[in-house]
């Protein structure tokens, strides 16, 4: 958690969560709400051009609870299907609006305006395949004859024990070429969302049986088409990768900033 100690302007329990940073002439909906318990109601605190949308929050109670970081996301997530948002790490506090203002807003005013500028009817999609056990391991022994014959060997000896050697080095053989499949596979992805998005990133795997994980930043008016390409592959790949997307959301991927340390 970052808290600045440089400005007051609230108790010595009390202080204000940063979720992200966007154009000064917008309003927060009514029923926005952020971190905390009860959860708190959203404000903005403009300077200039832009703005950042905080919320007050008691310090001497933790936070980091899961049901923070969906919080915090939902919020971001909400506002950028209607507004352009800079997302700020979880967990930026600071200590009252004269710091929000003099030590994040007007240091990186013209930046943070650009950037605005830029992300106008964009948002972030990620872009999920994960492979289906049985298929991707049949293609895998189709293809391999020594993880295939390997196999084979394992299934005549029949005995776990005996056989123990032999299947870590089937597991090494398969994962081998999951990984190449991946990275085939991924680029196949990629190059199927390029026409639809204006910047893309390819995301570390987070399953063992991930295909691709590719995060995509796309102009809103082009959504259609990229759900589109996503469902062309999808059935080209029906079977063997289940594909989801995740999205519209703040561009996480793409321009998340933290607010300055103490």
């Amino acid at each position: 958690m970052t808290v600045s100690n440089h400005a007051s302007g609230a108790s010595d329990n009390r202080a204000y969560y940063i979720y992200g940073i966007v154009p000064a002439d917008v309003e927060p909906a009514p029923d926005a709400s952020g971190v905390g318990d009860p959860p708190a109601k959203i404000e903005l605190i403009r300077h200039d051009k832009i703005a950042a949308l905080v919320s007050e929050i008691d310090v001497s109670k933790p936070l980091g609870r899961p049901e923070d970081l969906m919080a915090h996301q939902r919020l971001l997530d909400a506002a950028v299907a209607e507004i352009p948002v800079l997302p700020l790490r979880f967990g930026a506090v600071m200590t009252g609006p004269e710091a929000v203002t003099g030590e994040l807003l007007a240091p990186a005013h013209d930046e943070f305006a650009a950037a605005l500028s830029e992300l106008e009817g964009r948002a972030e999609y990620v872009v999920r395949g994960r492979y289906e056990q049985d298929a991707i391991l049949r293609e895998v022994l189709s293809e391999d004859r020594d993880a295939a014959s390997l196999r084979e060997q394992i299934r005549a000896v029949g005995d776990e024990d005996a056989t123990r050697e032999q299947r870590i080095q089937l597991g090494e053989l398969i994962n081998e070429a999951v990984s190449v499949k991946r990275e085939a596979d991924t680029r196949a992805l990629g190059d199927a969302l390029a026409p639809h998005c204006v910047a893309s990133k390819v995301r570390e795997p987070t399953h063992e049986e991930d295909a691709a994980n590719i995060a995509v930043l796309a102009e809103s008016g082009k959504q259609a088409g990229l759900e589109q390409a996503i469902g062309d592959l999808a059935r080209d790949w029906e079977g063997r990768v289940e594909l989801r997307v995740l999205g519209p959301m703040a561009p996480y991927d793409f321009v998340v900033t933290a607010a300055p340390e103490a």
